[in-house]
């Protein structure tokens, strides 16, 4: 049986070519969540003035990949110290979030933010929120598999890229088989 996670973290392009390459990892669909506007558009997310996070949305076999492993993904894959920001990406809807669809998702990130923290792996406290799950809206059809369909392009040569090598050697074991 499947489950589902939601994770904020940045540019929605990037994260969903990393968790895409996640063996367990049955769909990924990039959306926005957390805020109050019904079915919002990219323009007018990318205001900030909806409240709504870039996110992705994950359905995964738990039997294949545990939520832990896709905590783990999440906090490689993109800095959780900095507020509403990720690289050049500045805004609310570049925060960093986790937003939880049971309480054992819930006791899990807090746990994991905590220990995080404690060890302190980022040298600067983590900022990112932790949610219940809220109405998720998928993104605009050109967003969904981005990277995939667009990979030739200056943005993903320049930052996917590099993301996705990074990505994948911090996670050969639990990538996909190419074969």
């Amino acid at each position: 049986m499947s489950s589902v996670a939601t994770f904020g973290s940045g540019c929605f392009w990037c994260t969903e070519a990393c968790f895409q390459q996640l063996r367990g990892v049955e769909s990924v669909v990039s959306g926005y969540c957390g805020g109050e506007k019904p079915n919002p558009t990219y323009h007018q997310v990318c205001t900030g003035q909806t409240g709504h996070a870039e996110v992705i949305q994950v359905t995964f076999d738990p039997d294949e990949i545990s939520y832990a492993d896709l905590l783990n993904a999440f906090f490689k894959t993109h800095d959780p110290t900095t507020l509403n920001r990720q690289g050049n990406d500045v805004g609310t809807q570049y925060r960093s979030a986790i937003f939880w669809h049971d309480e054992s998702q819930r006791k899990l990130a807090e746990a994991y933010v905590k220990e995080l923290d404690e060890a302190g792996v980022f040298g600067a406290p983590i900022v990112t929120q932790i949610c219940e799950a809220c109405e998720f809206f998928p993104a605009e059809d050109y967003h969904q598999s981005y990277y995939q369909q667009n990979s030739a392009e200056g943005y993903c040569q320049f930052v996917i890229v590099p993301k996705l090598k990074k990505f994948q050697l911090e996670f050969a074991d639990k990538l996909r088989d190419r074969s």
